[in-house]
């Protein structure tokens, strides 16, 4: 069976492993440790979660928590499925209004926990929550014209932007102190230094960018306007691929018909020849 593929850790959070039916009672579950994790992670990032700190936090020895989780790796995996919530009802809307809404989520739940940002990985997802997620997005693309390979990559593409985008802001906030003695506060302070270090003849593009002020008057390293500039960027390559198999699917209906014509003028030729 395809569940016996699964790692312990998925079998139990899809509630696939058999309830003993002797001995007393678990005292926990995976939600109620999962969850104790999740705050954890919250208020002191992930360096504070280990199997110790959790024991803690839901009340039992961490030698109790191996009854439920084989490892911190396995936590990890549990964690980033529970984090995120139900996705949007896609009914109602339009795939481009639904899509841009179910990408800016994505992206701000990472935002929310940036706790997930080391944990987090491009492999097709396997927990239930994510699988939601995904099936939300394939309902949105339905009747697009899109066949469902093609509606992997649009999911994988959108969730894959909302990841990076979350990263490059976290980042952004925190990680300028490496710059300190730079003096680099700022997008128009990288600018600045980027129009002394840069060599036209080496870099005559970028140069004449940052000479002519592509990061003059920036106040922020990000913006959600380049979010949205993106995100934009994507759906509307989506909606060209979207027109083009529109099309395709026209013209091999226009030829199916001419060919259907032409074999009924031949056959009604032959009937005419034949009298």
């Amino acid at each position: 069976m395809a569940e016996d593929r699964l790692p312990p850790v998925l079998r139990r959070l899809w509630g696939h492993e058999p309830v003993p039916r002797r001995g007393p009672r678990p005292r926990l579950d995976l939600a109620t440790i999962t969850a104790a994790a999740i705050e954890i992670a919250d208020a002191e990032g992930l360096a504070g979660v280990s199997m110790n700190s959790v024991a803690t936090r839901v009340g039992v020895a961490a030698t109790a928590l191996y009854r439920y989780i084989g490892s911190k790796d396995d936590l990890l995996v549990l964690m980033a499925d529970a984090v995120a919530p139900d996705p949007p009802d896609p009914s109602g809307r339009p795939w481009r209004d639904y899509l841009a809404l179910w990408t800016r989520i994505q992206r701000d739940i990472v935002l929310r926990h940036t706790w997930v940002l080391p944990i987090a990985n491009f492999a097709p997802p396997l927990g239930p929550r994510r699988l939601l997620w995904l099936d939300r997005a394939f309902a949105a693309l339905d009747g697009t014209g899109l066949d469902d390979g093609e509606k992997i990559n649009v999911a994988s593409t959108l969730a894959g932007y909302a990841l990076t985008d979350a990263a490059i802001v976290h980042t952004a906030g925190t990680g300028l102190q490496e710059y300190a003695d730079s003096g680099i506060d700022s997008a128009a302070d990288y600018g600045e230094l980027l129009a002394e270090v840069l060599d036209p003849g080496t870099y005559p593009a970028l140069s004449a960018a940052v000479r002519a002020g592509v990061f003059r008057g920036a106040e922020s390293w990000v913006d959600d306007a380049d979010f949205r500039f993106g995100l934009d960027l994507l759906l509307d390559g989506v909606e060209q691929l979207i027109a083009r198999r529109t099309s395709d699917r026209r013209a091999a209906d226009e030829r199916a018909s001419d060919g259907r014509a032409a074999a009924d003028d031949r056959t009604s030729g032959g009937h005419v020849a034949g009298k």
